[in-house]
């Protein structure tokens, strides 16, 4: 792997997983099967607790991704059919809760264990996670802000990419997803890195000056 690798946070489907530390926080990304679903473990070194973000696939390789580590529980960034499909793999076979947003309670595959809502905080050992709810590419989309010893960290779902957000459906959605990125990109600073639900990682400062190209051409 080489270095620009690790700066754009690059993984291959079902390949080795990429961490990256920041203080005590340690953010691994790996991704599985053919829709180069990411999955993220984001844990807290100083006492083992993690959370997972996105079941997508695979429950056997999230369990790898897990050892060494006591995961709090698995969190949804949204409900599409390719970040679920380790439900019942993560919640039944390897006893982790699963947490989501009720705006996408018709999209999951049971009820979760715990409707998150937005600014709820999860304490993650001796982190807490920030629960941010931007609706747009599905009702219930949430994202996922830590804090680290240099940087804000953000774990943007399928909301945001290099490049501009998921896909919306209607012009309705466009405008309520950047009219939510633009008062996030009003909060965080340019070095935040975001890891996103497929591909490589961007930071706030590199997606900013387009954002008013984003709005422009529409959903």
């Amino acid at each position: 792997m080489t270095e620009h690798d690790v700066d754009r946070g690059h993984v291959d489907p079902d390949g080795d997983w990429l961490d990256r530390t920041d203080g005590h926080l340690l953010l691994r990304k790996l991704s599985v099967e053919e829709f180069d679903n990411n999955v993220y473990v984001v844990a807290c070194t100083r006492t083992g607790d993690a959370l997972l973000v996105d079941v997508a696939a695979r429950p056997e390789r999230l369990a790898e991704a897990l050892e060494g580590i006591s995961p709090v529980a698995a969190v949804q960034t949204h409900g599409h059919w390719d970040h679920i499909r380790a439900w019942d793999g993560v919640r039944d076979d390897l006893g982790i809760e699963v947490w989501g947003h009720p705006g996408d309670a018709e999209l999951f595959p049971r009820p979760v264990d715990r409707e998150l809502q937005d600014g709820d905080r999860v304490t993650v050992g001796e982190l807490e996670i920030e629960v941010l709810h931007l609706p747009g590419h599905t009702e219930g989309s949430l994202l996922y802000l830590v804090q680290g010893e240099d940087r804000p960290h953000l774990l943007s779902g399928d909301t945001l990419f290099p490049g501009g957000h998921g896909r919306t459906t209607t012009p309705e959605d466009h405008e309520r997803i950047m009219d939510g990125l633009d008062a996030l990109f009003d909060r965080l600073p340019d070095e935040t890195h975001v890891y996103p639900g497929h591909g490589d990682d961007t930071t706030i400062g590199t997606e900013r000056p387009h954002l008013a190209e984003w709005r422009e051409r529409g959903w």
